[in-house]
């Protein structure tokens, strides 16, 4: 593969091209890591937000109903949603958090939880992998008034977000011994990995963006400075749980924003992380101004347009990786957008990457892995290509005005994350159901939530 070798990490064939005559689906090739673990296909479920944690921030029955779908759905590896490290600034209120400023969510009953949660999502002898996060400025108003971020730039979205503090130098140490507590904990309740959440402008990710971190101490200024935070987190991480067990680093190929983390920040990045010894690096992009990840785009004014060769090519981010694999000394995931066995297979053979990542795909069918490594099926369900509240003019996603276009983003993401409760409530997903219904129970539920949280 580009700007890989032997000694950089015992992997795959560098094509599937080169796979020993009767091989069966490429798909279903085994993929060794770094740390040796060995992932029983080159498929894996992302990370998706699943937003049914109970009022203390813990894992419930429905993770465990969830996870056991999904692990018996056939992908090779499972992502969870962000795992908070600070129950006092959630990506939502039905985050789960292992916050020990906060002793509800790591007590003894707290872990036994995570443990169930961790036996349900591996029944199928595939990888777990808990993702370890901090939302950072993007926490909303109804969860916190007050939100964290390197400096106080505050996120202007639809008025749903409140004018973050800086953190201080003392937090920012104090997070990083956080990041490598809830991997430690991870690894005690039978998860099989971690990854640390560097993308999507969460904390670990405006860290990087010099948009979102003007700061002017150690933790700021030039991009050496910015990414130390990542860096530190990710050597307290590895140190935590040895070397026999995998940890991931998710980050922004680019933040598609004018003068935040860009694609050459990225790859100077990616150069510091080959000597942290990582198993694996996603590359995702975007944030919540420009959210890319799910094919939207935010403010045109502020939006960095993507390549050519990208908007020609079924996965968001791929043209990406074939950059970063270049330079990267370590295997890489790419997510979004992949919806077809011919785009995936294209993408392994091309080395722009080593395993696939699926999300929507999995909540309408999660039995999509297994069916697709049957040789039942091709192609992917595209249900995103329905869910918009007109097809053209000022209400559709393509419209002129900035919050009609938002409001088809999180009107589709609201659809899915209905989705995710049907699944996690044993039910199977509700096809027909509509963005607006969506939107409302969507809502309804985070503000329960929001009022129920006792920590």
């Amino acid at each position: 593969m580009p700007g890989l070798s032997s000694e950089s990490f015992a992997g795959a064939p560098a094509k599937l091209s080169e796979l020993k005559p009767g091989t069966p689906d490429p798909l279903a090739q085994p993929f060794r890591l770094p740390c040796g673990v060995e992932l029983p296909n080159r498929i894996y479920k992302a990370a998706m937000t699943e937003g049914v944690a109970d009022e203390y921030l813990r894992a419930t029955a429905a993770h465990e109903r969830l996870y056991r779908t999904w692990s018996e759905g056939g992908a090779g590896l499972l992502l969870t949603g962000n795992v908070q490290i600070d129950g006092g600034d959630l990506e939502r209120p039905g985050n789960v958090a292992l916050d020990p400023t906060r002793p509800e969510t790591v007590s003894r009953e707290a872990r036994d939880r995570l443990a169930r949660w961790a036996r349900s999502g591996t029944v199928a002898g595939n990888q777990l992998w808990m993702q370890i996060s901090h939302a950072g400025r993007q926490s909303p108003w109804y969860v916190t008034r007050e939100p964290l971020a390197p400096s106080p730039v505050k996120l202007d979205l639809l008025g749903n977000f409140a004018t973050p503090r800086a953190v201080t130098e003392a937090e920012i140490l104090d997070f990083i011994g956080r990041f490598a507590a809830a991997a430690t904990l991870a690894r005690e309740a039978g998860f099989t990995g971690v990854q640390v959440h560097g993308a999507h402008g969460y904390l670990v990710s405006s860290f990087l963006s010099p948009v979102t971190n003007r700061r002017a101490d150690a933790w700021g200024g030039s991009l050496e400075n910015r990414a130390r935070f990542l860096l530190e987190i990710v050597r307290a991480v590895r140190r935590a749980v040895g070397t026999d067990f995998p940890v991931a680093v998710k980050l922004n190929s680019d933040d598609f924003r004018k003068g935040g983390f860009s694609h050459e920040d990225c790859l100077q990045v990616v150069q510091w992380l080959n000597a942290e010894s990582i198993d694996a690096l996603e590359v995702s992009g975007g944030t919540y101004e420009q959210p890319r990840l799910v094919g939207a785009e935010g403010r045109p004014e502020d939006a960095v347009p993507l390549r050519a060769s990208t908007r020609a090519r079924e996965a968001y981010f791929l043209d990406y990786a074939g950059a970063i694999r270049k330079v990267a000394r370590m295997p890489l995931m790419v997510t979004g957008g992949f919806r077809s066995r011919a785009g995936m297979e294209a993408a392994l053979d091309g080395g722009d990457c080593d395993v696939i990542g699926l999300g929507r795909p999995l909540v309408v069918d999660p039995t999509f892995v297994r069916r697709l490594l049957a040789r039942e099926t091709d192609a992917a369900p595209r249900a995103e290509e329905g869910l918009k509240f007109a097809a053209r003019g000022w209400r559709s996603p393509t419209s002129p005005l900035v919050a009609a276009r938002m409001l088809n983003t999180f009107g589709a993401q609201a659809w899915y994350y209905c989705q995710i409760f049907r699944l996690a409530g044993g039910r199977s997903p509700e096809l027909g159901r509509g963005l607006l219904s969506s939107l409302y129970e969507y809502v309804g539920d985070e503000l329960r939530r929001a009022r129920r949280c006792r920590v």
